[in-house]
């Protein structure tokens, strides 16, 4: 029973990460409650899992540290505060070992994004993209934002298998 827990509690990462990064792009927007669920989740999936209280105080430092990045990033107006808060929760379940390769994948993902989002609202592009459905005619729109809880969720993914928690996992 308790592998069969573990593994349900791992899934919450990535399903509310992969919500959060399809709520940004049809919206704009990441409801708090996403971050909030990530945050309520992370406690009992480090006990399952049976990390130490210093492993897990390091995961905390690294969402603190994300955070106090985001909130940079938010300040200088490059991403949103839903962005911010999913960069900060993701950063807290991801921890140490998966921090850079988090950060790196987000990168990279983000400069994908720019660059799917720069063919879209070019003028060949925007005609036809203006034809489909609202919100994806709302990303061809050259005055909207970036919606970079994509590139957040898919950095987070890409660094999850890396992460001390999902290492912690005995199915893994």
């Amino acid at each position: 029973m308790i592998p069969l827990l573990q593994a349900a509690i791992l899934l919450v990462f990535p399903v509310l990460v992969i919500i959060g990064a399809l709520r940004d792009l049809t919206s704009f927007t990441i409801p708090n409650w996403i971050s909030l669920a990530l945050i309520a989740a992370f406690v009992p999936a480090a006990l399952l899992l049976g990390l130490s209280p210093g492993a897990m105080g390091l995961h905390l430092l690294v969402g603190v540290a994300a955070l106090v990045a985001g909130m940079a990033m938010f300040a200088l107006r490059w991403i949103g505060g839903g962005d911010a808060k999913l960069f900060a929760t993701a950063a807290l379940w991801l921890g140490a070992p998966a921090a850079l390769t988090y950060v790196m994948m987000t990168g990279l993902a983000g400069g994908a994004l720019a660059l799917a989002l720069i063919s879209l609202r070019s003028p060949i592009l925007r005609p036809y993209v203006l034809t489909g459905p609202g919100w994806f005619s709302r990303l061809a729109d050259p005055d909207e934002a970036v919606p970079y809880g994509v590139a957040i969720a898919a950095g987070a993914l890409l660094a999850f298998p890396s992460s001390a928690l999902l290492q912690a996992w005995p199915g893994f």
